[in-house]
């Protein structure tokens, strides 16, 4: 404890400066360069029971090194997730930070806690085993297939013994999904009819649907579902950045007739399963089951652009930025 209090006060004598990236405008439709803003601001004095996070990757959710501590929970050199923003340097009081599993293998690299073995692999899981109950010999439809949802959730339902048909946005991703086992895969920004490659890739339909873009895609895709079908709604890219509220069309006979199940979700629901859930997601990379490509960007001042690329769909996998 000793140890931590000098750092504490070797602290407090020289302030720290943070690097962060702040929004001047909220976005008119797409973002552009002018929305963001560098600055350089002074951390607040650090108090009883508050660490000093520095990031060593980045994403919407930072994935930090604690760097000084005064708070026993978050030893100097420990790893934690938090939703700090864009910054190089937070001070936080524990309250908004989770430490990364404590044996995480040293082949395994901690930015993967960002992607599959974090909260987009989570989302995955929990979208097929808690939204849809899917079950051996299905059929699952994935759109947005090549992000680090989408890549996942293909993998785990291969493993579960399902078919799994995936949609991208580029030829080389399709390549991608086809190297991760999708039994069909597709680029809808290429095929002649959307309708027809949903049913030429499973012409009986689909028992289940991870629903990551929403828009035109989804429309058609419900069109597609078998009777009792289930749907994971876990994202709507394509509806992002639209200046316009969208309003349909949409398939409301359908849902009625065919008696689908659609649900939207949010991963925390699942918190208290996130430790085990982890660990099982861990066990299957080490293993080669689980295969998950990262798109890096170097250099904390490339957050805007990485971030607008991932918005663009340039990433293949998880996007992260190394500080």
């Amino acid at each position: 404890m000793r140890h931590y209090a000098r750092l504490f006060t070797q602290l407090r004598q020289t302030m720290v400066q943070a690097k962060t990236w702040v929004l001047k405008h909220h976005f008119e439709g797409f973002p552009k360069d002018g929305d963001f803003e560098l600055k350089v601001v002074e951390l607040p004095d650090f108090k009883d029971g508050e660490v000093l996070l520095e990031a060593v990757f980045l994403s919407v959710d930072p994935y930090m090194r604690v760097t000084q501590s005064n708070n026993p929970a978050f030893p100097v050199g420990c790893h934690v997730v938090g939703r700090c923003g864009w910054r190089t340097h937070t001070v936080s009081d524990g309250s908004d930070i989770t430490r990364v599993l404590a044996d995480w293998p040293q082949d395994v690299s901690l930015s993967h806690a960002l992607g599959a073995i974090g909260m987009p692999g989570l989302t995955a899981l929990y979208g097929l085993e808690e939204v849809c109950a899917i079950k051996p010999g299905e059929t699952l439809l994935v759109n947005a297939a090549a992000g680090a949802v989408g890549s996942v959730a293909g993998q785990i339902a291969k493993l579960k013994g399902c078919r799994v048909v995936g949609s991208a946005g580029a030829d080389d991703k399709v390549a991608y999904l086809k190297e991760l086992g999708f039994d069909q895969a597709f680029n809808y920004k290429t095929v002649s009819s959307l309708e027809e490659a949903l049913k030429n890739a499973s012409p009986e339909g689909y028992d289940c649907y991870f629903e990551n873009v929403g828009g035109h895609f989804s429309s058609v895709a419900i069109q597609q579902m078998k009777t009792f079908g289930r749907i994971a709604v876990c994202g709507g890219i394509s509806l992002y950045n639209v200046t316009t509220p969208q309003t349909g069309p949409y398939p409301h006979l359908t849902m009625i007739f065919k008696q689908l199940k659609m649900e939207g979700f949010l991963v925390g629901r699942w918190e208290h399963k996130n430790e085990e859930s982890l660990k099982r997601m861990l066990t299957w990379m080490q293993e080669g089951k689980l295969k998950c490509r990262e798109h890096v960007t170097v250099g904390f001042e490339n957050m805007p652009a990485a971030f607008m690329g991932m918005l663009r769909g340039e990433n293949i996998g998880k996007a992260i930025i190394k500080v």
